[in-house]
Protein backbone atom coordinates (compact mmCIF):
# COMPACT_ATOMS: atom_id res chain seq x y z
CA UNK A 1 0.00 0.00 0.00
CA UNK A 2 1.32 3.44 -0.87
CA UNK A 3 0.35 6.96 0.01
CA UNK A 4 1.52 9.80 -2.17
CA UNK A 5 0.40 12.76 -0.09
CA UNK A 6 -1.92 14.12 2.56
CA UNK A 7 -5.41 15.66 1.86
CA UNK A 8 -8.48 14.21 2.34
CA UNK A 9 -23.50 -0.95 -1.64
CA UNK A 10 -22.82 -3.86 -1.18
CA UNK A 11 -26.19 -5.15 0.02
CA UNK A 12 -26.77 -8.90 -0.13
CA UNK A 13 -30.53 -8.44 -0.23
CA UNK A 14 -30.21 -6.14 -3.19
CA UNK A 15 -27.74 -7.39 -5.78
CA UNK A 16 -25.13 -9.86 -6.88
CA UNK A 17 -23.75 -8.30 -10.04
CA UNK A 18 -21.30 -11.12 -10.64
CA UNK A 19 -24.14 -13.57 -11.06
CA UNK A 20 -25.86 -11.41 -13.64
CA UNK A 21 -28.04 -9.37 -11.29
CA UNK A 22 -28.11 -5.66 -12.02
CA UNK A 23 -27.35 -3.04 -9.42
CA UNK A 24 -30.67 -1.94 -7.93
CA UNK A 25 -31.97 1.60 -7.88
CA UNK A 26 -31.90 3.52 -4.61
CA UNK A 27 -35.67 3.17 -4.09
CA UNK A 28 -37.52 -0.05 -4.89
CA UNK A 29 -41.02 -1.23 -4.16
CA UNK A 30 -41.86 -3.91 -1.63
CA UNK A 31 -42.47 -6.53 -4.33
CA UNK A 32 -39.23 -5.66 -6.12
CA UNK A 33 -37.39 -6.07 -2.83
CA UNK A 34 -38.95 -9.50 -2.36
CA UNK A 35 -37.89 -10.43 -5.90
CA UNK A 36 -34.32 -9.34 -5.17
CA UNK A 37 -34.26 -11.37 -1.96
CA UNK A 38 -35.50 -14.35 -3.94
CA UNK A 39 -32.67 -13.89 -6.47
CA UNK A 40 -30.10 -13.73 -3.69
CA UNK A 41 -31.65 -16.80 -2.05
CA UNK A 42 -31.51 -18.83 -5.28
CA UNK A 43 -27.93 -17.76 -6.01
CA UNK A 44 -26.72 -18.57 -2.48
CA UNK A 45 -28.49 -21.95 -2.39
CA UNK A 46 -26.80 -22.87 -5.68
CA UNK A 47 -23.34 -21.82 -4.50
CA UNK A 48 -23.48 -22.96 -0.85
CA UNK A 49 -24.66 -26.47 0.08
CA UNK A 50 -24.89 -25.54 3.78
CA UNK A 51 -27.07 -22.49 3.23
CA UNK A 52 -30.49 -24.21 3.21
CA UNK A 53 -29.81 -26.44 6.27
CA UNK A 54 -28.50 -23.47 8.24
CA UNK A 55 -31.46 -21.35 7.20
CA UNK A 56 -33.93 -24.06 8.23
CA UNK A 57 -32.21 -24.41 11.61
CA UNK A 58 -32.22 -20.64 12.13
CA UNK A 59 -35.99 -20.56 11.57
CA UNK A 60 -37.03 -23.72 13.42
CA UNK A 61 -35.01 -23.29 16.60
CA UNK A 62 -36.64 -20.00 17.74
CA UNK A 63 -40.08 -21.33 16.81
CA UNK A 64 -39.46 -24.55 18.73
CA UNK A 65 -38.39 -22.59 21.81
CA UNK A 66 -41.48 -20.37 21.53
CA UNK A 67 -43.79 -23.40 21.31
CA UNK A 68 -42.03 -25.03 24.27
CA UNK A 69 -42.51 -21.90 26.38
CA UNK A 70 -46.16 -21.84 25.38
CA UNK A 71 -46.64 -25.47 26.44
CA UNK A 72 -45.02 -24.67 29.77
CA UNK A 73 -47.80 -22.16 30.33
CA UNK A 74 -45.74 -18.98 30.00
CA UNK A 75 -48.23 -17.34 27.65
CA UNK A 76 -48.96 -16.73 23.96
CA UNK A 77 -46.67 -13.69 23.89
CA UNK A 78 -43.71 -15.95 23.06
CA UNK A 79 -45.24 -17.01 19.73
CA UNK A 80 -44.94 -13.59 18.02
CA UNK A 81 -41.56 -13.13 19.72
CA UNK A 82 -40.43 -16.49 18.34
CA UNK A 83 -41.61 -15.52 14.83
CA UNK A 84 -39.72 -12.22 14.93
CA UNK A 85 -36.55 -13.91 16.19
CA UNK A 86 -36.87 -16.57 13.46
CA UNK A 87 -37.17 -13.89 10.75
CA UNK A 88 -34.18 -12.01 12.14
CA UNK A 89 -32.10 -15.19 12.30
CA UNK A 90 -33.05 -16.03 8.70
CA UNK A 91 -31.93 -12.60 7.49
CA UNK A 92 -28.63 -12.91 9.36
CA UNK A 93 -27.92 -16.31 7.82
CA UNK A 94 -28.89 -15.03 4.36
CA UNK A 95 -26.61 -12.01 4.72
CA UNK A 96 -23.57 -13.95 5.96
CA UNK A 97 -23.83 -16.90 3.58
CA UNK A 98 -24.67 -14.79 0.51
CA UNK A 99 -21.64 -12.59 1.22
CA UNK A 100 -19.43 -15.67 1.32
CA UNK A 101 -21.08 -17.12 -1.82
CA UNK A 102 -20.52 -13.94 -3.79
CA UNK A 103 -16.87 -13.74 -2.76
CA UNK A 104 -16.33 -17.35 -3.83
CA UNK A 105 -17.96 -16.65 -7.19
CA UNK A 106 -15.98 -13.44 -7.66
CA UNK A 107 -12.56 -14.93 -7.01
CA UNK A 108 -10.57 -15.12 -10.22
CA UNK A 109 -13.13 -13.31 -12.39
CA UNK A 110 -11.80 -10.31 -14.37
CA UNK A 111 -13.44 -7.09 -13.20
CA UNK A 112 -14.71 -8.57 -9.93
CA UNK A 113 -12.91 -5.99 -7.78
CA UNK A 114 -14.54 -3.06 -9.59
CA UNK A 115 -17.96 -4.71 -9.28
CA UNK A 116 -17.56 -5.14 -5.52
CA UNK A 117 -16.47 -1.54 -4.91
CA UNK A 118 -19.29 -0.21 -7.08
CA UNK A 119 -21.77 -1.85 -4.68
CA UNK A 120 -20.24 -0.44 -1.51
CA UNK A 121 -22.28 2.01 0.49
CA UNK A 122 -21.09 5.57 0.15
CA UNK A 123 -19.77 7.83 -2.59
CA UNK A 124 -17.38 5.75 -4.69
CA UNK A 125 -16.48 6.84 -8.25
CA UNK A 126 -15.23 3.73 -10.07
CA UNK A 127 -13.53 3.66 -13.46
CA UNK A 128 -13.30 -0.06 -14.32
CA UNK A 129 -10.33 -1.19 -16.40
CA UNK A 130 -8.91 2.32 -16.75
CA UNK A 131 -5.77 0.58 -17.95
CA UNK A 132 -5.68 -2.97 -19.33
CA UNK A 133 -3.94 -5.50 -21.55
CA UNK A 134 -5.21 -8.11 -23.98
CA UNK A 135 -4.43 -10.77 -21.34
CA UNK A 136 -7.18 -9.34 -19.05
CA UNK A 137 -4.73 -7.57 -16.77
CA UNK A 138 -6.42 -4.39 -15.61
CA UNK A 139 -6.21 -1.45 -13.26
CA UNK A 140 -9.44 -0.07 -11.79
CA UNK A 141 -9.37 3.49 -10.47
CA UNK A 142 -11.58 4.36 -7.52
CA UNK A 143 -12.16 7.87 -6.17
CA UNK A 144 -13.68 8.24 -2.72
CA UNK A 145 -13.30 9.90 0.64
CA UNK A 146 -9.99 8.07 1.31
CA UNK A 147 -8.49 9.49 -1.91
CA UNK A 148 -7.47 7.63 -5.08
CA UNK A 149 -7.42 3.82 -4.93
CA UNK A 150 -5.83 1.65 -7.61
CA UNK A 151 -7.00 -1.97 -7.80
CA UNK A 152 -4.95 -4.33 -9.97
CA UNK A 153 -6.18 -7.67 -11.32
CA UNK A 154 -4.31 -10.16 -13.46
CA UNK A 155 -0.79 -11.55 -13.77
CA UNK A 156 1.22 -9.87 -10.97
CA UNK A 157 4.27 -8.82 -13.00
CA UNK A 158 2.22 -7.23 -15.79
CA UNK A 159 -0.17 -5.63 -13.31
CA UNK A 160 2.68 -4.05 -11.34
CA UNK A 161 3.98 -2.53 -14.57
CA UNK A 162 0.52 -1.13 -15.36
CA UNK A 163 0.22 0.10 -11.79
CA UNK A 164 3.47 2.04 -12.06
CA UNK A 165 2.32 3.69 -15.28
CA UNK A 166 -0.99 4.72 -13.74
CA UNK A 167 0.70 6.13 -10.64
CA UNK A 168 2.95 8.33 -12.75
CA UNK A 169 0.02 9.50 -14.86
CA UNK A 170 -2.28 10.22 -11.92
CA UNK A 171 0.38 11.92 -9.79
CA UNK A 172 0.35 14.83 -12.26
CA UNK A 173 -3.28 15.73 -11.54
CA UNK A 174 -4.28 14.50 -8.07
CA UNK A 175 -2.16 17.04 -6.18
CA UNK A 176 -1.75 16.14 -2.51
CA UNK A 177 -4.63 13.63 -2.45
CA UNK A 178 -3.62 10.27 -0.92
CA UNK A 179 -3.10 7.36 -3.28
CA UNK A 180 -3.53 3.70 -2.30
CA UNK A 181 -2.84 0.66 -4.43
CA UNK A 182 -3.80 -2.98 -4.00
CA UNK A 183 -2.97 -6.03 -6.10
CA UNK A 184 -5.86 -8.48 -5.93
CA UNK A 185 -4.77 -12.09 -5.49
CA UNK A 186 -4.03 -14.89 -3.06
CA UNK A 187 -0.22 -14.78 -2.98
CA UNK A 188 1.92 -13.10 -0.32
CA UNK A 189 1.65 -9.33 -0.48
CA UNK A 190 -1.62 -9.48 -2.41
CA UNK A 191 -5.11 -8.63 -1.17
CA UNK A 192 -7.65 -11.51 -1.28
CA UNK A 193 -10.83 -10.35 -2.96
CA UNK A 194 -12.91 -11.50 0.01
CA UNK A 195 -11.09 -8.91 2.13
CA UNK A 196 -11.43 -6.08 -0.41
CA UNK A 197 -14.71 -4.71 0.95
CA UNK A 198 -13.57 -4.43 4.57
CA UNK A 199 -10.13 -3.12 3.57
CA UNK A 200 -11.55 -0.29 1.46
CA UNK A 201 -14.19 0.62 4.04
CA UNK A 202 -11.52 0.87 6.77
CA UNK A 203 -9.36 3.37 4.87
CA UNK A 204 -9.25 6.80 6.55
CA UNK A 205 -11.62 9.48 5.27
CA UNK A 206 -9.06 12.03 4.10
CA UNK A 207 -11.20 14.03 1.65
CA UNK A 208 -14.39 16.06 1.94
CA UNK A 209 -17.28 15.71 -0.50
CA UNK A 210 -16.09 18.83 -2.36
CA UNK A 211 -12.59 17.39 -2.59
CA UNK A 212 -13.98 14.18 -4.12
CA UNK A 213 -15.97 16.15 -6.73
CA UNK A 214 -12.97 18.27 -7.66
CA UNK A 215 -10.70 15.24 -7.87
CA UNK A 216 -13.25 13.39 -10.01
CA UNK A 217 -13.39 16.32 -12.45
CA UNK A 218 -9.61 16.46 -12.76
CA UNK A 219 -9.39 12.75 -13.46
CA UNK A 220 -12.28 13.00 -15.90
CA UNK A 221 -10.37 15.64 -17.85
CA UNK A 222 -7.25 13.46 -17.78
CA UNK A 223 -9.03 10.41 -19.17
CA UNK A 224 -10.74 12.54 -21.82
CA UNK A 225 -7.39 13.40 -23.39
CA UNK A 226 -6.43 11.14 -26.29
CA UNK A 227 -3.18 9.29 -25.62
CA UNK A 228 -0.60 9.06 -28.38
CA UNK A 229 0.61 5.51 -29.05
CA UNK A 230 4.07 4.74 -27.71
CA UNK A 231 6.93 3.87 -30.04
CA UNK A 232 7.50 4.64 -33.70
CA UNK A 233 4.56 6.00 -35.68
CA UNK A 234 3.34 3.47 -38.30
CA UNK A 235 4.07 4.43 -41.89
CA UNK A 236 0.38 4.56 -42.82
CA UNK A 237 -0.17 7.20 -40.08
CA UNK A 238 2.77 9.44 -41.04
CA UNK A 239 2.03 12.70 -42.93
CA UNK A 240 3.02 12.70 -46.58
CA UNK A 241 6.23 14.46 -47.57
CA UNK A 242 4.39 17.17 -49.49
CA UNK A 243 1.83 17.93 -46.79
CA UNK A 244 4.10 20.35 -44.95
CA UNK A 245 4.86 22.31 -48.10
CA UNK A 246 1.15 22.45 -49.05
CA UNK A 247 0.21 23.95 -45.69
CA UNK A 248 2.89 26.66 -45.76
CA UNK A 249 1.50 30.14 -46.55
CA UNK A 250 2.77 31.54 -49.83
Amino acid sequence: MERSGVLPRYDTTATLTLSGMAKPPEKVSFFERLKQIGQVFAFTAKQDKWFVPLLVAAVLLPLAVAVLLLLLGLGWIYIPIGIMVALLAALIVLNLRSNAAMMNAAEGQPGAAASIVENLRGDWRVRPAASSTTQFDMIHIVIGRPGVILLGEGQPQRVRSLMGQEKRRLSKVIGSAPMYDFLIGTEEGELPIRKLRTTVMRLPRNLTGKDVNALDKRLGALFARPQMPKGAIPKNMRPSKGMGRQQRPR
